[in-house]
């Protein structure tokens, strides 16, 4: 029971929401004054991907979508590909332009600008948690300086040496933790999810020029032998 209490007493110490709060709140003003306002709003809106992202099974289900679609411009034309559904949003997207499309390269122009695009936006996430990372071990060290101002300040007083002293510990252990623990890992997982993503995507907007040259290429010799 006295170990117990040792431990909770120790977490307690560990654990100042003033000094973590502070931290915190510096490190994304620091953040959003380097990044902006968008990368602050994508970083945050980025969070629930972690853990419901899952590029893999995203993947498998784009490659049987395209096998319907590519089953389906066969049989009746790239205008009938849009009656093929797809659940993701970019899928459905490429899809309805694959669809839509007059020339092949009027969709190769809208499917490299759209992976360009998407890229963008995923390291603008990206940089916003690579930024708290650099910044939360300087924030860090300025919280252990000001503290160990205050405590040679009340050297003359033995009892004021401590809260400065917490306060010198407490901010190089929250810099570490939020820098080692927290920011790093997030901006990698990040980036490790948007290569994936990025790469089924690619895959499939590969595809679907494939199918796309394919069913045209008749068209165009008929144009050809026509002008002749």
């Amino acid at each position: 029971s006295a170990i117990r209490g040792t431990k909770m007493q120790l977490l307690t110490h560990l654990f100042n929401p003033l000094t973590l709060g502070a931290m915190l709140a510096g490190c994304v003003l620091i953040a959003f004054l380097q990044n902006g306002p968008k990368a602050v709003f994508r970083g945050l809106m980025a969070l629930p991907c972690l853990w419901r992202a899952d590029p893999e099974r995203d993947m498998l289900l784009a490659r049987a979508t395209m096998t319907r679609v590519d089953h389906v411009a066969q049989l009746r034309g790239l205008q009938c590909t849009d009656r093929v559904r797809a659940a993701n949003p970019f899928l459905a997207l490429a899809i309805r332009k694959l669809a839509d499309t007059e020339t092949v390269d009027r969709f190769e122009i809208w499917a490299e600008q759209a992976l360009a695009d998407r890229r963008a936006r995923h390291e603008t996430a990206q940089k916003l948690w690579l930024s708290i990372a650099d910044v939360a071990p300087a924030l860090g060290m300025a919280g252990t300086i000001i503290g160990l101002v205050g405590m040679f300040a009340g050297m003359d007083d033995p009892s004021k040496i401590g809260p400065p002293m917490a306060l010198a510990l407490l901010t190089t252990l929250y810099g570490v933790v939020l820098a080692n623990l927290v920011a790093a890992p997030i901006a990698t997982r990040l980036a490790d999810l948007s290569e994936r993503e990025l790469a089924w995507q690619t895959e499939l907007c590969q595809r679907m020029l494939r199918v796309a040259r394919r069913e045209t290429a008749p068209v165009r010799r008929a144009s050809i032998r026509e002008v002749a």
